[in-house]
């Protein structure tokens, strides 16, 4: 396993969250996403447009934490309890396939693992437990 990071959901203020930290922990952020800028984000409402997909700020030596906003238009509704992830993040396709399927066992998928626009392969689910699980292997990382 190369790296496991923590991913946080924010009901609608990652950016002022993100700021925050930035504030505090220094550096400055790997990845800012909106939801506009992806393939299908010119159909959502211009408040949500302006919302982040994905944001990243690295905190250490091959550490980051990451997050996103909930959209409700999108289906996404945040509880306690889903407001975090583990994202892990495999050496391989082949590594990512057997960490899903075996964590995912007796849980809930919420995304199976499938190539996404953004160049990773990719799935999240809750496990048997109710913990929530990100798997991201990035092709142009490897």
């Amino acid at each position: 396993m190369a790296v496991s990071n923590v991913y946080l959901n924010f009901p609608g203020n990652a950016e002022e969250a993100f700021d925050f930290y930035k504030s505090v922990l220094g550096g400055e952020f790997h990845m800012v996403q909106r939801f506009g800028d992806t393939p299908h984000g010119d159909q959502l409402p211009e408040e949500e447009k302006k919302k982040i997909m994905h944001i990243s700020l690295p905190i250490g030596a091959g550490t980051m934490i990451m997050a996103s906003d909930a959209i409700e238009s999108m289906g996404q509704k945040l509880t306690i309890g889903n407001n975090f992830y583990i994202c892990l993040s495999p050496d391989s396709e082949e590594d990512a396939d057997q960490i899903f399927n075996g964590l995912s066992a007796g849980g809930k998928v919420e995304m199976g693992m499938e190539k996404t626009f953004w160049g990773a392969y990719f799935g999240s689910f809750a496990d048997k437990f109710g913990v929530h699980w990100m798997v991201n292997y990035e092709y142009n990382q490897h």
